[in-house]
Formats: structure tokens, sequence, C-alpha cells
């Protein structure tokens, strides 16, 4: 069963539970993963890979909306926030440690023979795949320019 095939059988027991927040979570998500299917020039259907790309984007909004609302004073909605992106990582790989990501970090650097800060580039389009909605892109990002700056 695929992701979003997931996602529907969830929002459908949501509903018949009455389960306000992850019924309104999953049909967020459900409609942020079809506006990425029908985006460009010709509709497709998102493989599993792409929907966590998608999922993950979905979460990031959330943590940051979370952290603006409360340092607005906004409990309440910082707390909705935080519910809804409880939700969605349900449905996300679990997140790689820092050791796990320095790991792939260091084998991608062997891997494409990068000596320095200019390779950042050939270091992070190995990786990418390796880590997408497992790790923080900013934080691996960071790490990378610590290990080729060694």
């Amino acid at each position: 069963m695929s992701i979003k095939e997931t996602l529907r059988s969830d929002l459908t027991e949501a509903i018949r539970g009455r389960n306000e927040i992850t019924a309104s979570t999953i049909r967020m998500v459900l409609t942020a993963i079809t506006n990425e299917e029908v985006a460009g020039k010709e509709a497709r259907v998102l493989t599993d890979d792409e929907v966590i790309v998608v999922l993950s984007r979905e979460a990031k909004k959330r943590r940051e909306a979370a952290e603006a609302f409360e340092g607005a004073g906004h409990a309440e909605k910082a707390a909705l926030e935080k519910a809804e992106g409880e939700v969605i990582a349900k449905y996300l790989p679990a997140e790689l440690s820092a050791d796990e990501s320095k790991q792939i970090i260091a084998d991608a650097i062997a891997a494409t023979g990068a000596t320095g800060p200019a390779d950042m580039g050939k270091v992070m389009g190995a990786i990418k795949s390796k880590i997408a909605g497992k790790a923080d892109g900013a934080l691996v990002s960071s790490l990378v320019k610590e290990s080729l700056n060694k």
C-alpha cells in the first residue's frame, strides 16, 4: 500500500472517528500531494519518495508556523500547528540521527572525491536521495559544510 493510499484510508477512519485535527491535516496533505501531481506541463502520479518530500515540506511548514505563533504569544494556534505536525510525522520515515547523517556525508565525500567547500554541490547531490524526508536539509547542509571545511 502506497503512502497516498494509506493517507486516504486513514482519512476515512479519522472522519468516521470524528477526529477533526487528523482529518483536516490529512485532507490538507492530500491536497498538497495533488497540487504537486498536477503542477507542471502534464499531470503525473507521485512516487512514495516524492510523497515523502511533500510530507517533509508540510511538516516543516507546521514547525515554522508553531515557532512563529509561540513567538507572537498565540499558544493555542501554536498547539494546533504542533498537533498537525505530529499527524504528518506519522507518515514520514524515522529521522536520521546526527551520527547516521555524518556517516552518509562521509561516504558521499569519499565517493565523490570532494576536497573542499567548492565541492558541496557534488556531495549534496549524492546524499539527497538518501536523506530525503529523513533529515532536516539545513542541518545536513551545515554538516556537509563543516565536513568539507576540515
